[in-house]
């Protein structure tokens, strides 16, 4: 009887550890491949808010997912215009419409983007001790790129939000500073 009452404690500290490590497996997002970068033709690749183009025989890592959301998840603002002509290229993946530089709106990296469920659905953006609601209505794509439908720009990392000047401007980042930063964000 003394084993067992001293022995249930490390079984169950056994049970709590093995579904932790469980969880935590599940939670981790690894690469799910690799594209070599081609040179695009002439005119091809817009080098817009600081898009870079692919860069010839370079491997570009892919993501099929992206890191968990929770209250304050962590990820990477960058710049777009989802306007006609703008640096987005075509119209936005959730309602093949364009978008105003005045409206606040984004694109998901792949995992986050959830194949579409978060579209048209809003987030809250968190930087520089300001907040903002932006809606979703585009993916960044972070499992292709390197070709003509992803305009030879390089796959999305995952754990990107691409988002219009709107949103910049409500978060009072200054626009010396726009194009990349580190915000939080989660489900609004």
């Amino acid at each position: 009887m003394k084993n067992f009452v001293i022995g249930t404690p490390f079984y169950v500290l056994l049970i709590l550890i093995t579904s932790y490590s469980s969880q935590a497996n599940a939670e981790t997002c690894s690469p799910s491949g690799h594209i070599r970068g081609r040179k695009p033709p002439p005119g091809q690749c817009i080098e817009n808010s600081d898009s870079i183009c692919c860069i010839p025989h370079k491997l570009y890592t892919t993501y099929t997912c992206s890191p968990p959301v929770s209250a304050t998840t962590n990820a990477t603002l960058t710049l777009n215009s989802f306007e006609k002509g703008g640096d987005g290229g075509a119209p936005s993946k959730c309602d093949n419409r364009y978008h105003s530089d005045n409206s606040p709106v984004v694109a998901l990296s792949t995992g986050w983007y959830r194949n579409g469920e978060r579209c048209r659905n809003f987030i809250r953006i968190n930087a520089n001790g300001r907040s903002v609601k932006a809606m979703v209505v585009d993916e960044c794509d972070s499992s292709m790129g390197c070709d003509k439908h992803h305009d030879y720009l390089p796959p999305c990392r995952n754990n990107i939000i691409v988002a219009s000047k709107a949103v910049w401007e409500a978060l009072g980042i200054p626009r010396n500073s726009w194009g990349e930063m580190q915000i939080t964000w989660t489900d609004a």
